[in-house]
């Protein structure tokens, strides 16, 4: 059997973690099942019967997010394949001959209740504080030909699910075990067919489950309460239901579900922010499973080779920006320094890192100012600094505050950020007059190695601790005690700058 598995979204919201972990598994799922030169098949499907909240830009985040990922199904909208169309609202037709075939099974009915009765029916339940709760069947009573009669006279119905009363409902998840519900406690003869033809998510759900050869349903924990709805439609049309299996939830670190209240959850902000795909899909492969004792970093093809349903969790996965972020880092250490540079690039323009003038925020943020592009000689620089960032970067976003200095001459701090511990005004000006001797020499260096010994070497000759010689100069040349290494800022920068900078600095701490 070749294993056939969906993701289902609905284009009504941008993709989130949540979304991205269930597509996740059921790609990696399909691709763990290679036989020879066959493998699993993953489908993509656009749920789109929410017609009110169902947009196009949704649907285009969803392509851009799994462009964004290097993620590809096998068959879907955009891909074509032997089951489609892959759009629910394209396949309307299916649905509407369905319900017809459940009417004619008995396993289904015309309702003619107006929201307006089914709202007033809702109002006296509550007002009577009854534990019944949704419809209450009164259309299910009403003689089989009678009820078409009506329906095809055009008057306005919906076709409803039969719930087998005083039954249970018994199905097996892959995850949960075996699971019984009592129909009591079902959603009360659901509606599968609207009045206008349009289908409900769970008519269209298990007909294209079912006409799409899905063999394994993967899918959040919320769904659950929805499997015994399901369950008995199968067996209505009677059709073999596919293998369940409910994914562990994503909870914040309170123990309630991830949401926007515990920071970033659509891709599109973790993108902005600057994480990399593959330690986003790294990390995200975690929540919930694991792979193999004392490893951490996993490509996404040795991800596959090593998935499988046994080694889900149970237990909620909870979300942690902090170990993200520690993934985050290692991928971009990871990354060879073109490769660094051309990812941090659209960061650095944005920013407006190679301006000709240095522009305020708002005006940026008001659209008044466009980043330019760096000039060749300015772009190498770029280049050269990814090695002098890269070991303490989290973010690709936080590359241009980092390296701001080399392009644009840095404020002068205030001078108590000049004066070392333990030391006053005057020996912190005596100490960068020392250094000024030596900026030109480690400018022109033949490594950092050179630089170094030179300013060991002339701390040592002095007396002075080589922190205390190093921090006004680190200050003095990137206008802040927390930098890049020194010595490469110097070779960057070059001497003329360096020295520049430097008495800058002298000249304002004399007053």
């Amino acid at each position: 059997m070749i294993i056939r598995d969906r993701y289902a979204p609905s284009p009504t919201g941008l993709q989130h973690i949540g979304g991205i972990r269930t597509a996740l598994f059921n790609y990696l799922f399909a691709r763990s099942h290679a036989r020879g030169n066959e493998s699993g098949r993953f489908i993509l499907r656009l749920e789109d019967t929410d017609r009110t909240r169902s947009e196009d830009i949704y649907v285009q985040n969803l392509y851009d997010t799994f462009n964004w990922l290097g993620i590809r199904w096998d068959e879907g909208p955009d891909t074509g394949g032997e089951y489609g169309p892959y759009i629910q609202s394209q396949r309307s037709d299916l649905y509407k001959k369905y319900a017809q075939e459940l009417i004619g099974k008995g396993q289904a009915y015309y309702c003619f209740c107006s929201a307006e009765r089914i709202e007033e029916v809702r109002k006296q339940r509550e007002a009577a504080h009854s534990s019944e709760s949704g419809y209450d069947r009164l259309c299910r009573s009403i003689d089989p030909p009678e009820a078409a009669r009506r329906a095809g006279s055009s008057e306005p119905c919906t076709i409803r699910l039969k719930i087998p009363l005083s039954e249970t409902t018994r199905f097996h998840d892959h995850l949960l075990g075996d699971i019984e519900w009592k129909n009591d406690d079902v959603n009360p003869d659901p509606v599968l067919l609207k009045s206008d033809g349009f289908p409900t998510y769970h008519i269209a759900n298990v007909v294209d489950d079912h006409l799409m050869k899905i063999t394994h349903v993967l899918r959040a924990q919320e769904w659950l309460a929805s499997t015994p709805l399901h369950v008995i439609m199968y067996r209505a049309f009677g059709w073999e239901p596919p293998e369940f299996c409910h994914l562990p939830m994503v909870m914040g670190q309170d123990g309630k579900k991830l949401s926007k209240r515990h920071g970033a959850t659509s891709i599109d902000e973790f993108r902005k922010q600057g994480y990399l795909p593959a330690a986003l899909l790294n990390y995200i492969a975690l929540l919930g499973a694991s792979y193999e004792e004392g490893k951490e970093i996993y490509t996404l093809e040795e991800l596959a080779q090593r998935f499988s349903l046994e080694k889900l969790n149970k237990a909620p996965a909870v979300f942690d920006y902090k170990k993200l972020e520690w993934y985050n880092g290692q991928y971009i250490r990871m990354m060879n320094d073109d490769e660094l540079a051309r990812l941090c690039l659209p960061y650095a323009v944005e920013a407006g890192l190679f301006d000709e003038e240095t522009h305020t925020e708002t005006q940026r943020r008001e659209g008044k100012i466009e980043g330019r592009q760096p000039s060749e000689k300015q772009y190498e620089v770029f280049l050269s600094s990814m090695s002098l960032i890269k070991e303490r970067l989290v973010f690709l976003s936080e590359a241009p505050a980092r390296i701001t200095y080399l392009f644009n001459e840095p404020k002068i701090p205030p001078e108590e950020e000049f004066i070392p511990k333990k030391c006053d005004l005057s020996k912190t000006i005596e100490l960068l007059q020392i250094g000024l001797e030596l900026v030109r020499p480690m400018a022109e260096a033949a490594s950092d190695e050179d630089a170094e010994n030179l300013i060991k070497a002339e701390a040592e000759k002095r007396g002075v601790k080589l922190g205390d010689l190093m921090m006004p100069l680190r200050v003095a040349i990137t206008g802040s005690r927390v930098s890049p290494p020194l010595f490469g800022s110097l070779r960057l920068l070059r001497a003329d700058r360096s020295v520049e900078r430097v008495r800058r600095a002298l000249n304002s701490l004399n007053g």
